[in-house]
């Protein structure tokens, strides 16, 4: 294992008790030794503060960090102060994203840079090679593509533009992976993918999400999930198994790693971690 990558991502709390939970949490994750953690970035970088909190703390424990970074809603000359920030602070990862449009914001606060392709030639051309950049894929296909094939120009673009790797949209259909990756060996495409792995512990908060987001719950899992209605306890036992069973199936078949949505929990992603025998 020891070839592949194992990261966990963190999202940056809205409080200082969150603050301390997400301190908490990363002090428990890091007893395996993860390769990096990366921080998400919000809507047109609307929480770039607290982003930067908690990039900070990671950078001050000498945590590997991998920041997430955004176009939408940034311009150019923000985009490269915060490249400089994070070179001085000594990272070495990014993950590139176009992002989301804020809520109610028009075609007007696409700014300069509308696509993560862009993006990530801006950070080539500006800082080189310094930067390990990290984008998107999405083995379902992305929930605003015209269709799969489109989806997949899309991101041989990213990988065009310079791409080191891609972490993937969570799923639990491990087909759906395979068959991604393969079309993407069609096409000249190879960087490797990380599969994005998302702990089930709150039915109806991943169905909502799942649903907005364009990841497949299969109707069996959720018909089991919904069997056990309030049971926490149940659901967190089921979903252990089933993302467990998704995760040896991924590194049977031979993934270059997997990133778990942490959602700021240790517990899940780590008794899954546990379960595969992955050390810590």
């Amino acid at each position: 294992m020891a070839d592949k990558t194992f990261s966990f991502e963190l999202f940056p709390p809205k409080t200082d008790k969150g603050m301390d939970n997400l301190k908490a949490a990363v002090a428990e994750l890091n007893t395996v030794s993860p390769t990096y953690f990366s921080v998400t970035y919000g809507a047109g970088g609307s929480t770039r503060e607290r982003t930067y909190a908690t990039v900070d703390w990671l950078c001050d424990q000498g945590i590997e960090t991998a920041p997430h970074l955004s176009c939408i809603g940034s311009d150019r000359n923000e985009i490269l102060d915060i490249l400089d920030r994070y070179r001085k602070q000594g990272i070495r990862r990014l993950v590139a994203l176009r992002g989301d449009l804020p809520s109610g914001a028009g075609l007007g606060a696409l700014s300069e840079l509308r696509y993560a392709n862009e993006l990530v030639a801006l950070i080539r051309a500006e800082q080189g090679d310094h930067f390990h950049i990290e984008v998107a894929a999405y083995p379902e296909v992305h929930p605003q593509a015209a269709n799969a094939d489109a989806d997949l120009a899309n991101f041989k673009r990213k990988v065009d533009a310079g791409a080191n790797g891609a972490i993937t949209q969570y799923f639990y259909n491990a087909d759906a992976y395979f068959d991604f990756v393969g079309r993407c060996q069609q096409t000249g495409i190879d960087i490797p993918i990380v599969p994005g792995i998302m702990p089930i512990t709150n039915y109806s908060n991943l169905a909502r999400f799942s649903d907005a987001c364009g990841a497949e719950i299969p109707r069996w899992i959720r018909k089991r999930l919904e069997t056990y209605g309030d049971d926490i306890a149940s659901i967190r036992a089921f979903g252990e198994d089933v993302v467990t069973a998704l995760c040896e199936r991924l590194l049977a078949g031979g993934v270059p790693g997997l990133h778990f949505y942490t959602m700021n929990q240790a517990g899940p992603s780590l008794a899954i971690w546990r379960r595969l025998g992955l050390g810590g």
